[in-house]
């Protein structure tokens, strides 16, 4: 078994090009249920049925019961198709369908109010190309300096599936990279560092996601919110949106493969514009 979940794995990443955050979820999902299986023949429909009971009489939550789910189904399929089985044993299984949650967001005001707070260069950059151009933390963490043209002002990155898109980025994102670039090339002397990356910490250590994560974190603190990087990309469709924006050119914009991912955020600025509505009314 262990031998067939890396053949797939392999697969998974080098034709269809995902990232390495989903095939390391991929290879936990399949490797806790391959547990004590050496043989996948022996696999069959009840198999998968008590794994999923397990999984359920651990209160497992039901998003994560059905990433798993999801992860069997490609699975199998895949050894299917490459003649390892001869029977798919979850060709009848069901995909449940993941509860539709709306993103949490912030207001421009609660922006302001994060930007505007003493930030280092190198925050405000992290800031200002979360929100002013709606990165994913993976994009942002892996730009390199080659990816960021401050002449024509826009900002390249590589998203799922490594698809290239390129985002136009405001004067005020142009002048906060400006101003942190000196800095930056201060710590490559500093450190010696022969690297491209563009993020780089104080301590000369390329900036990472969990970086991101605890730096965001704690701006939310000041807002009085629990917020992580994703909040800033949610809030960035929600206001383009809601001042005006076509919904296909936020979905180029965030490398959404289809735009009915896009068109959550237009339920967000529905529900934004009652809560005002019935906000102003009670008064």
């Amino acid at each position: 078994m262990y031998q067939i979940i890396a053949q797939y794995l392999e697969y998974l990443e080098l034709e269809k090009g995902l990232s390495q955050n989903t095939i390391d979820a991929y290879r936990r999902d399949l490797s806790e249920f391959s547990r004590g299986i050496d043989d996948i023949q022996k696999i069959d429909r009840m198999t998968i049925n008590s794994f999923i009971r397990k999984l359920r009489e651990e209160k497992l939550a039901s998003t994560s019961i059905i990433r798993k789910i999801a992860s069997l189904r490609g699975f199998f399929k895949w050894a299917a198709s490459a003649g390892i089985i001869t029977r798919n044993p979850a060709s009848t299984l069901e995909q449940p369908k993941v509860p539709q949650r709306l993103p949490k967001v912030v207001s421009i005001k609660e922006i302001e109010e994060m930007l505007h707070n003493n930030l280092t260069p190198l925050e405000h950059v992290i800031m200002e190309l979360l929100y002013s151009c709606g990165l994913r933390v993976s994009e942002l963490v892996n730009l390199k300096l080659n990816d960021i043209d401050l002449n024509s002002k826009y900002v390249r990155c590589f998203g799922k599936g490594s698809k290239e898109r390129i985002i136009p980025m405001g004067e005020t994102a142009k002048n906060v990279i400006k101003e942190y670039l000196p800095q930056r090339e201060l710590l490559t002397k500093k450190y010696n560092l022969n690297t491209k990356s563009l993020l780089i910490c104080p301590n000369g250590r390329q900036t990472t996601r969990q970086d991101v994560y605890t730096f965001i974190h704690e701006q939310g603190k000041l807002i009085h919110k629990n917020i992580s990087p994703h909040t800033l990309r949610h809030s960035f469709a929600t206001h383009l949106l809601e001042n005006g924006a076509d919904l296909r050119v936020v979905q180029e914009l965030l490398g959404h493969s289809d735009v009915a991912t896009t068109q959550l955020y237009t339920h967000i600025s529905k529900k934004r514009l009652k809560d005002v509505y019935f906000s102003v009314n009670k008064e």
